[in-house]
């Protein structure tokens, strides 16, 4: 197996968001239309726009003003909706870190949340995180995957060749790119078949 084994968050270790049905009864808007809106803006606040910034960007393709706490309110609920783990992803994760796999994660996340996962070591009593001994977020990078960029820093962070690093992501373009960068790398469809793959490496 290779010496880091490299995981993206939203999707992979995180359940698909449940919070945007709460976010438009905040904003006042269907969640129909908050999705698109949503969605469409996500690329510069992942890049590291504020949380502001963010949902004043949302509203005008909502026909709404956001304010200042407003859009700290949205942010509040977006953030908490991304938290939910998947139990066997993180089964997997501590399977290989109890095996002494060298973990990483590197999500398109923004500032905030990046800062809110930081926290959770001291709000959880044993924390995904713990598992990680590099967590990385696009939003401090200013780069997003599948940009050459983001790897360039990943594998100046891990100190690693791109050989030694098994990469995990659940958008095709991410995949294509690490393995442009020379990492192995696998579009994820579940933590069995992850398992399996990076049994399946030497």
């Amino acid at each position: 197996m290779p010496s880091w084994v490299i995981f993206d968050y939203g999707g992979v270790i995180s359940e698909p968001t449940a919070a945007l049905p709460s976010i438009a009864q905040l904003l006042g808007v269907h969640e129909n239309d908050l999705t698109p809106a949503y969605w469409s803006e996500r690329v510069e606040y992942d890049r590291g726009s504020t949380d502001i910034e963010f949902w004043q960007s949302v509203g005008p393709r909502l026909g709404i003003e956001v304010d200042a706490e407003l859009a700290v309110a949205a942010a509040k609920m977006d953030t908490a909706g991304w938290l939910h783990t998947d139990d066997d992803t993180v089964e997997l994760l501590a399977e290989l870190a109890d095996n002494g796999v060298a973990l990483a994660l590197l999500s398109n996340a923004p500032l905030s949340f990046a800062e809110r996962v930081r926290t959770l070591d001291s709000l959880q009593p044993r924390p995904w995180t713990r598992h990680f001994r590099h967590l990385m977020f696009s939003g401090e990078l200013g780069v997003l995957k599948p940009d050459a960029r983001i790897w360039k820093a990943l594998l100046d962070q891990l100190e690693a060749e791109p050989a030694d690093c098994a990469f995990l992501d659940d958008k095709q373009p991410n995949v294509d790119g690490a393995r442009d960068a020379g990492m192995h790398a696998r579009l994820w469809t579940g933590a069995e078949d992850a398992r399996s793959w990076l049994a399946s490496l030497t």
